[in-house]
Protein backbone atom coordinates (compact mmCIF):
# COMPACT_ATOMS: atom_id res chain seq x y z
CA UNK A 1 0.00 0.00 0.00
CA UNK A 2 2.69 2.57 0.82
CA UNK A 3 4.49 1.51 -2.15
CA UNK A 4 1.52 2.77 -3.87
CA UNK A 5 0.77 5.83 -2.24
CA UNK A 6 3.31 7.73 -4.33
CA UNK A 7 2.24 6.71 -7.99
CA UNK A 8 -1.09 8.05 -6.86
CA UNK A 9 -0.05 11.56 -5.91
CA UNK A 10 1.98 12.05 -8.87
CA UNK A 11 -1.09 10.55 -10.94
CA UNK A 12 -3.21 13.33 -9.09
CA UNK A 13 -1.10 16.49 -9.38
CA UNK A 14 -0.53 15.33 -13.04
CA UNK A 15 -4.17 15.46 -13.58
CA UNK A 16 -4.86 18.56 -11.52
CA UNK A 17 -2.50 20.26 -13.96
CA UNK A 18 -3.58 19.04 -16.91
CA UNK A 19 -6.90 20.25 -16.04
CA UNK A 20 -5.52 23.56 -14.77
CA UNK A 21 -4.10 23.82 -18.62
CA UNK A 22 -6.96 22.98 -20.23
CA UNK A 23 -9.21 25.31 -18.33
CA UNK A 24 -6.57 28.35 -18.73
CA UNK A 25 -7.04 27.64 -22.42
CA UNK A 26 -10.54 27.69 -22.51
CA UNK A 27 -10.66 31.12 -20.04
CA UNK A 28 -8.58 32.62 -21.97
CA UNK A 29 -10.14 31.42 -25.42
CA UNK A 30 -12.15 34.83 -25.83
CA UNK A 31 -9.49 36.98 -25.23
CA UNK A 32 -7.32 35.47 -27.31
CA UNK A 33 -10.00 36.32 -29.94
CA UNK A 34 -10.52 40.28 -28.88
CA UNK A 35 -7.07 41.45 -30.39
CA UNK A 36 -5.09 40.35 -27.57
CA UNK A 37 -1.67 38.16 -28.58
CA UNK A 38 -3.16 34.87 -28.72
CA UNK A 39 -3.17 32.89 -25.40
CA UNK A 40 -0.32 34.59 -23.84
CA UNK A 41 -1.51 34.01 -20.26
CA UNK A 42 -1.29 30.14 -21.60
CA UNK A 43 2.20 30.44 -22.82
CA UNK A 44 3.46 31.94 -19.69
CA UNK A 45 1.78 29.52 -17.55
CA UNK A 46 3.61 26.76 -19.55
CA UNK A 47 6.78 27.94 -19.11
CA UNK A 48 6.17 28.20 -15.81
CA UNK A 49 5.30 24.62 -15.65
CA UNK A 50 8.43 24.03 -17.70
CA UNK A 51 10.58 25.38 -14.64
CA UNK A 52 8.19 23.65 -11.89
CA UNK A 53 8.85 20.48 -13.54
CA UNK A 54 12.66 21.05 -12.96
CA UNK A 55 12.16 22.26 -9.49
CA UNK A 56 9.85 18.66 -8.84
CA UNK A 57 13.36 17.30 -10.73
CA UNK A 58 15.65 18.67 -8.51
CA UNK A 59 13.99 18.29 -5.01
CA UNK A 60 12.99 14.47 -5.66
CA UNK A 61 16.46 13.65 -6.66
CA UNK A 62 18.32 15.99 -3.81
CA UNK A 63 18.53 14.15 -0.44
CA UNK A 64 15.46 15.71 1.81
CA UNK A 65 17.68 15.35 4.83
CA UNK A 66 20.25 18.02 3.23
CA UNK A 67 17.23 20.38 3.61
CA UNK A 68 17.80 19.93 7.46
CA UNK A 69 21.12 21.15 7.43
CA UNK A 70 20.45 23.97 5.10
CA UNK A 71 17.26 24.97 7.36
CA UNK A 72 18.09 27.80 8.58
CA UNK A 73 19.83 29.19 5.74
CA UNK A 74 16.72 28.30 3.25
CA UNK A 75 14.23 30.36 6.06
CA UNK A 76 16.55 33.38 6.20
CA UNK A 77 16.54 33.57 2.58
CA UNK A 78 12.81 33.08 2.35
CA UNK A 79 12.83 36.13 5.27
CA UNK A 80 15.02 38.27 2.88
CA UNK A 81 12.67 37.66 0.11
CA UNK A 82 9.54 38.56 2.10
CA UNK A 83 11.32 41.71 3.17
CA UNK A 84 12.54 42.03 -0.75
CA UNK A 85 7.98 43.04 -1.31
CA UNK A 86 8.65 46.90 0.83
CA UNK A 87 11.81 47.59 -1.47
CA UNK A 88 10.81 50.61 -3.85
CA UNK A 89 12.32 49.18 -6.67
CA UNK A 90 12.04 45.45 -6.55
CA UNK A 91 8.44 44.92 -4.93
CA UNK A 92 5.79 45.28 -6.93
CA UNK A 93 2.47 46.79 -5.43
CA UNK A 94 -0.90 45.24 -6.92
CA UNK A 95 -4.35 46.01 -5.88
CA UNK A 96 -2.85 47.62 -2.34
CA UNK A 97 -1.02 44.31 -1.88
CA UNK A 98 2.90 44.22 -1.67
CA UNK A 99 2.90 40.78 -2.00
CA UNK A 100 5.47 40.39 -5.43
CA UNK A 101 8.67 40.98 -6.13
CA UNK A 102 10.60 40.95 -9.63
CA UNK A 103 11.23 43.46 -12.49
CA UNK A 104 8.74 44.09 -15.80
CA UNK A 105 6.19 41.25 -16.48
CA UNK A 106 8.82 38.89 -14.39
CA UNK A 107 7.20 38.68 -11.05
CA UNK A 108 7.81 36.05 -8.01
CA UNK A 109 5.65 35.78 -4.89
CA UNK A 110 7.70 34.81 -2.05
CA UNK A 111 5.19 33.96 0.20
CA UNK A 112 3.87 30.85 -1.32
CA UNK A 113 8.51 29.62 -0.92
CA UNK A 114 8.26 30.78 2.60
CA UNK A 115 5.82 28.77 3.41
CA UNK A 116 7.86 25.51 2.16
CA UNK A 117 11.10 27.12 4.64
CA UNK A 118 8.35 27.56 7.46
CA UNK A 119 7.88 24.02 7.26
CA UNK A 120 11.40 23.09 6.49
CA UNK A 121 12.44 25.04 9.55
CA UNK A 122 9.91 23.25 12.18
CA UNK A 123 10.47 19.65 11.43
CA UNK A 124 13.99 20.29 11.65
CA UNK A 125 13.53 22.07 14.74
CA UNK A 126 11.58 19.42 16.23
CA UNK A 127 13.51 16.46 14.49
CA UNK A 128 16.68 17.99 16.68
CA UNK A 129 14.68 18.65 19.92
CA UNK A 130 12.28 15.12 19.68
CA UNK A 131 12.85 14.74 23.34
CA UNK A 132 11.62 18.33 24.31
CA UNK A 133 8.89 18.99 22.07
CA UNK A 134 6.10 18.88 24.84
CA UNK A 135 8.60 21.62 26.80
CA UNK A 136 7.42 25.04 27.09
CA UNK A 137 10.57 26.90 25.85
CA UNK A 138 12.00 24.28 23.39
CA UNK A 139 8.50 22.58 22.43
CA UNK A 140 6.59 26.13 22.01
CA UNK A 141 8.13 29.37 22.78
CA UNK A 142 10.88 29.09 19.96
CA UNK A 143 9.32 27.64 17.20
CA UNK A 144 6.71 29.45 18.11
CA UNK A 145 8.85 32.69 17.55
CA UNK A 146 9.91 31.19 14.02
CA UNK A 147 5.88 30.89 13.29
CA UNK A 148 5.05 33.93 14.12
CA UNK A 149 8.15 35.77 12.53
CA UNK A 150 7.37 34.43 8.93
CA UNK A 151 3.65 35.05 9.80
CA UNK A 152 3.89 38.28 10.48
CA UNK A 153 5.77 39.36 7.24
CA UNK A 154 3.47 37.71 5.34
CA UNK A 155 0.46 39.67 7.35
CA UNK A 156 2.26 42.95 6.78
CA UNK A 157 2.12 42.45 3.21
CA UNK A 158 -1.49 43.00 3.82
CA UNK A 159 -2.11 39.18 2.45
CA UNK A 160 -3.87 37.87 5.10
CA UNK A 161 -5.10 34.76 3.44
CA UNK A 162 -1.18 33.49 3.22
CA UNK A 163 -0.98 34.58 6.48
CA UNK A 164 -3.41 32.46 8.35
CA UNK A 165 -2.74 29.61 5.86
CA UNK A 166 1.27 29.85 7.14
CA UNK A 167 0.06 29.96 10.74
CA UNK A 168 -2.15 26.65 10.24
CA UNK A 169 0.51 24.84 8.51
CA UNK A 170 2.97 25.64 10.97
CA UNK A 171 0.56 24.62 13.92
CA UNK A 172 -0.37 21.24 12.41
CA UNK A 173 3.32 20.70 11.99
CA UNK A 174 3.85 21.48 15.78
CA UNK A 175 0.65 19.57 16.52
CA UNK A 176 2.20 16.39 14.82
CA UNK A 177 5.44 16.86 16.18
CA UNK A 178 4.30 16.72 20.04
CA UNK A 179 3.30 20.00 21.22
CA UNK A 180 0.90 20.49 24.18
CA UNK A 181 -2.54 21.57 23.10
CA UNK A 182 -3.09 23.98 25.49
CA UNK A 183 -0.07 25.84 24.07
CA UNK A 184 -1.08 25.80 20.39
CA UNK A 185 -4.25 27.72 21.51
CA UNK A 186 -2.15 30.87 22.83
CA UNK A 187 -0.77 30.81 19.04
CA UNK A 188 -4.37 30.52 18.18
CA UNK A 189 -5.35 33.96 20.29
CA UNK A 190 -2.21 35.70 18.92
CA UNK A 191 -3.14 35.08 14.94
CA UNK A 192 -6.84 35.35 16.34
CA UNK A 193 -5.98 38.98 17.41
CA UNK A 194 -3.28 39.51 14.12
CA UNK A 195 -6.50 38.66 12.34
CA UNK A 196 -9.02 40.77 13.95
CA UNK A 197 -6.53 43.77 13.88
CA UNK A 198 -5.87 43.40 10.09
CA UNK A 199 -9.97 43.01 9.40
CA UNK A 200 -10.55 45.91 11.99
CA UNK A 201 -7.63 48.62 10.75
CA UNK A 202 -7.36 46.96 6.91
CA UNK A 203 -9.86 48.67 4.30
CA UNK A 204 -12.51 46.32 3.19
CA UNK A 205 -11.59 43.57 5.06
CA UNK A 206 -14.75 43.54 7.59
CA UNK A 207 -16.60 44.29 4.99
CA UNK A 208 -15.59 40.83 2.73
CA UNK A 209 -16.49 38.68 6.35
CA UNK A 210 -19.70 40.52 6.35
CA UNK A 211 -20.81 40.10 2.43
CA UNK A 212 -21.02 36.36 2.71
CA UNK A 213 -23.83 36.56 5.05
CA UNK A 214 -25.30 38.37 2.30
CA UNK A 215 -24.64 37.79 -1.38
CA UNK A 216 -27.49 38.98 -3.01
CA UNK A 217 -27.39 42.05 -1.41
CA UNK A 218 -23.94 43.23 -2.02
CA UNK A 219 -23.43 41.43 -5.69
CA UNK A 220 -22.54 44.43 -7.50
CA UNK A 221 -19.89 45.21 -5.01
CA UNK A 222 -17.82 43.60 -2.91
CA UNK A 223 -19.79 40.42 -3.61
CA UNK A 224 -19.43 40.26 -6.97
CA UNK A 225 -16.85 37.67 -7.42
CA UNK A 226 -18.40 35.21 -5.26
CA UNK A 227 -22.28 35.94 -6.51
CA UNK A 228 -20.66 35.09 -9.77
CA UNK A 229 -19.22 32.08 -9.09
CA UNK A 230 -22.32 30.57 -7.37
CA UNK A 231 -24.08 31.75 -10.97
CA UNK A 232 -21.52 29.58 -12.47
CA UNK A 233 -21.67 26.57 -10.21
CA UNK A 234 -25.50 26.37 -10.64
CA UNK A 235 -25.49 27.04 -14.13
CA UNK A 236 -23.08 24.49 -14.80
CA UNK A 237 -25.12 21.83 -13.32
CA UNK A 238 -24.18 17.70 -13.13
CA UNK A 239 -23.25 17.53 -16.72
CA UNK A 240 -21.95 20.76 -17.41
CA UNK A 241 -22.06 22.82 -20.06
CA UNK A 242 -19.33 22.19 -21.70
CA UNK A 243 -15.55 22.31 -22.93
CA UNK A 244 -15.21 26.09 -23.81
CA UNK A 245 -19.02 27.13 -23.36
CA UNK A 246 -19.07 28.73 -20.02
CA UNK A 247 -20.27 31.70 -19.61
CA UNK A 248 -19.34 33.62 -16.66
CA UNK A 249 -15.59 34.18 -17.93
CA UNK A 250 -16.77 36.88 -20.34
CA UNK A 251 -16.05 39.63 -18.51
CA UNK A 252 -18.68 38.58 -15.92
CA UNK A 253 -16.22 36.64 -13.22
CA UNK A 254 -12.67 38.88 -12.34
CA UNK A 255 -9.85 36.35 -11.84
CA UNK A 256 -11.42 33.52 -13.62
CA UNK A 257 -8.18 31.82 -14.82
CA UNK A 258 -5.98 32.18 -10.85
CA UNK A 259 -8.03 32.29 -7.93
CA UNK A 260 -11.64 31.70 -9.21
CA UNK A 261 -10.88 28.55 -11.98
CA UNK A 262 -13.00 26.34 -9.92
CA UNK A 263 -16.23 27.63 -10.77
CA UNK A 264 -15.08 27.94 -14.56
CA UNK A 265 -14.10 23.72 -13.75
CA UNK A 266 -18.15 23.67 -12.12
CA UNK A 267 -19.49 25.90 -15.37
CA UNK A 268 -17.98 23.88 -18.02
CA UNK A 269 -17.73 20.34 -16.48
CA UNK A 270 -20.11 20.23 -14.13
CA UNK A 271 -20.52 18.44 -10.77
CA UNK A 272 -18.64 15.38 -11.83
CA UNK A 273 -15.79 18.02 -12.57
CA UNK A 274 -15.96 19.54 -9.29
CA UNK A 275 -15.99 16.26 -7.60
CA UNK A 276 -13.52 15.13 -9.69
CA UNK A 277 -11.33 17.77 -8.54
CA UNK A 278 -12.10 17.26 -4.83
CA UNK A 279 -11.84 13.46 -5.29
CA UNK A 280 -7.82 13.99 -6.98
CA UNK A 281 -6.79 16.53 -3.63
CA UNK A 282 -8.50 13.86 -1.34
CA UNK A 283 -5.96 11.33 -3.00
CA UNK A 284 -3.09 13.08 -2.95
CA UNK A 285 -3.26 14.22 0.58
CA UNK A 286 -3.78 10.78 1.81
CA UNK A 287 -1.50 9.70 -0.21
CA UNK A 288 1.10 12.10 1.14
CA UNK A 289 -0.04 11.52 4.48
CA UNK A 290 0.91 8.00 3.73
CA UNK A 291 4.30 8.56 2.39
CA UNK A 292 5.44 10.59 5.48
CA UNK A 293 4.10 7.92 8.30
CA UNK A 294 6.57 5.81 6.49
CA UNK A 295 9.43 7.97 5.88
CA UNK A 296 12.39 6.50 7.73
CA UNK A 297 12.86 9.53 9.90
CA UNK A 298 11.49 12.27 12.52
CA UNK A 299 12.61 15.39 10.23
CA UNK A 300 11.34 12.89 7.02
CA UNK A 301 7.71 12.81 8.86
CA UNK A 302 7.27 15.93 10.17
CA UNK A 303 8.46 17.41 6.79
CA UNK A 304 6.09 15.27 4.63
CA UNK A 305 3.12 15.58 6.69
CA UNK A 306 3.76 19.82 7.04
CA UNK A 307 3.98 19.61 3.08
CA UNK A 308 1.06 17.30 2.61
CA UNK A 309 -0.97 19.46 4.50
CA UNK A 310 0.02 23.23 3.26
CA UNK A 311 -1.22 21.37 -0.74
CA UNK A 312 -4.72 20.08 1.36
CA UNK A 313 -5.19 23.48 3.04
CA UNK A 314 -4.78 25.82 0.32
CA UNK A 315 -7.17 23.82 -1.50
CA UNK A 316 -9.76 23.82 0.97
CA UNK A 317 -9.43 27.38 1.17
CA UNK A 318 -9.81 28.00 -2.41
CA UNK A 319 -12.62 26.04 -2.39
CA UNK A 320 -14.29 27.71 0.58
CA UNK A 321 -14.32 30.84 -0.90
CA UNK A 322 -15.14 30.12 -4.64
CA UNK A 323 -18.31 28.50 -2.49
CA UNK A 324 -19.08 31.33 -0.95
CA UNK A 325 -18.62 29.34 2.54
CA UNK A 326 -15.82 31.75 3.32
CA UNK A 327 -14.95 35.21 2.88
CA UNK A 328 -12.97 36.17 -0.21
CA UNK A 329 -9.64 36.04 -0.09
CA UNK A 330 -7.03 35.89 -3.09
CA UNK A 331 -5.31 32.24 -2.67
CA UNK A 332 -5.03 29.53 -5.63
CA UNK A 333 -6.06 26.84 -6.23
CA UNK A 334 -2.84 24.59 -5.99
CA UNK A 335 -1.67 22.89 -9.31
CA UNK A 336 -4.60 24.16 -11.18
CA UNK A 337 -4.53 28.09 -11.05
CA UNK A 338 -3.27 30.30 -13.32
CA UNK A 339 0.59 31.80 -11.41
CA UNK A 340 3.99 30.52 -11.62
CA UNK A 341 5.35 30.62 -8.24
CA UNK A 342 2.32 28.90 -6.73
CA UNK A 343 2.73 26.11 -9.32
CA UNK A 344 6.42 26.06 -8.77
CA UNK A 345 6.24 25.41 -5.13
CA UNK A 346 3.71 22.87 -5.38
CA UNK A 347 5.86 21.09 -7.51
CA UNK A 348 8.88 21.28 -5.29
CA UNK A 349 6.79 20.15 -2.30
CA UNK A 350 5.50 17.09 -4.34
CA UNK A 351 9.05 16.75 -5.22
CA UNK A 352 10.75 16.48 -1.77
CA UNK A 353 7.55 13.69 -1.39
CA UNK A 354 8.75 12.02 -4.10
CA UNK A 355 12.27 11.89 -2.57
CA UNK A 356 11.21 10.93 0.82
CA UNK A 357 9.47 7.69 -0.48
CA UNK A 358 12.40 6.59 -2.01
CA UNK A 359 13.81 6.59 1.20
CA UNK A 360 10.80 5.22 2.83
CA UNK A 361 10.31 1.97 4.62
CA UNK A 362 8.00 0.04 2.71
CA UNK A 363 5.52 -2.81 4.41
CA UNK A 364 3.88 -5.38 1.90
CA UNK A 365 0.04 -6.12 2.63
CA UNK A 366 1.84 -9.19 5.01
CA UNK A 367 3.66 -6.99 6.93
CA UNK A 368 0.88 -4.22 7.49
CA UNK A 369 -0.15 -3.34 10.53
CA UNK A 370 -3.16 -5.20 12.53
CA UNK A 371 -5.39 -4.49 15.19
CA UNK A 372 -5.23 -6.57 18.44
CA UNK A 373 -7.71 -7.51 20.92
CA UNK A 374 -6.04 -5.04 23.29
CA UNK A 375 -6.29 -2.63 20.40
CA UNK A 376 -2.64 -2.01 20.19
CA UNK A 377 -1.28 -1.68 16.48
CA UNK A 378 1.29 -4.24 16.61
CA UNK A 379 3.43 -4.61 12.96
CA UNK A 380 3.74 -8.33 11.76
CA UNK A 381 7.22 -8.56 11.20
Amino acid sequence: MAKHSIFLLILSAVSLIALGITMLASTTFEVAHEGAEDYVTLWRQLVWLGVAVVACFVTALVDYNAWMRWRWHILITAAVLLALCYAPVIGIKINGSKRWIGWQSLRVQPSEFAKIALIVALAGWFATYEALARTFWRGFALPGLILMGIVGLIGCEFDLGSALLAATVGMGVMFVAGTKIRYLALIILICGGGLWAGVKYLPNRFERIMVTFDLEKHKEGLGLQQWVSKLAFGSGGIEGRGLGEGRMKLSYLPEAHTDFIFPMVGEELGLRGTAGVVLAFAILVMSGFMVSAYAPNRFGKLLGAGLTFLLGMEALLNMGVTTALLPNKGLPLPFVSYGGSSLVAAMAAVGILINIHRQGVHLTWDQLPVIRRKRRWTPQL
